[in-house]
């Protein structure tokens, strides 16, 4: 009985086919944004986790850096690191990519120093706007001191979350894998 105004109004000419239309869509679309599912507090509910996570984990970084400036021991890894640093070769081809604060940074090294750098021999530190290739185990105090500035620390627990493949089962174990894919 609702279209029969309608039916009347086309009929009289006092609107036409496109409104009545419009006027469909327009209705459906009130009806689908009243309607209630329940995201909206969920996503809100997420949103303030994650934020209370993040101001937990800031305390407890910021927590852990002044209890190691107290003791002195940021200063005292400053000049460990920057002492005991690797110097890169200036010849140095290979550029090493590496990731910090979502931000793409490189570094040219040797192919040693690369090897290196894969096996977990070496990481890298990054203090102001510098980037140092240092010893694994300094690497490691480094990263549980000041974890913002490790740019790069090889972890044997990251490199196994994916499954390996056994060679047996492997159907591309046939295959070499080009050079060229190193990024």
């Amino acid at each position: 009985m609702a279209n029969a105004l309608q039916e009347q109004l086309l009929k009289a000419g006092l609107a036409s086919k496109q409104k009545a239309r419009d006027v469909k869509t327009q209705k459906r679309k009130q009806k689908k944004a009243k309607v209630d599912d329940g995201s909206a507090d969920l996503k809100q509910q997420i949103a303030q986790q994650k934020l209370a996570q993040a101001e937990k984990d800031r305390a407890l970084n910021e927590k852990r850096f002044a209890e190691a400036s107290e003791k002195g021991q940021v200063r005292g890894l400053i000049t460990e690191f920057t002492k005991f640093a690797i110097s890169i070769p200036k010849d140095a081809e290979i550029k090493f990519n590496f990731t910090m604060d979502n931000k793409i940074l490189s570094i040219y090294v040797t192919d040693k120093l690369q090897g290196q750098l894969l096996s977990g021999a070496v990481g890298i530190v990054r203090h102001e706007d510098k980037s140092y290739l240092v010893p694994h185990k300094l690497a490691e105090r480094v990263n549980l001191l000041v974890p913002a500035w490790c740019g790069y620390l090889w972890e044997e627990n990251s490199s196994n979350q994916t499954e390996q493949v056994d060679q047996a089962d492997d159907p591309y174990a046939d295959y070499a894998i080009p050079d060229d894919l190193m990024w």
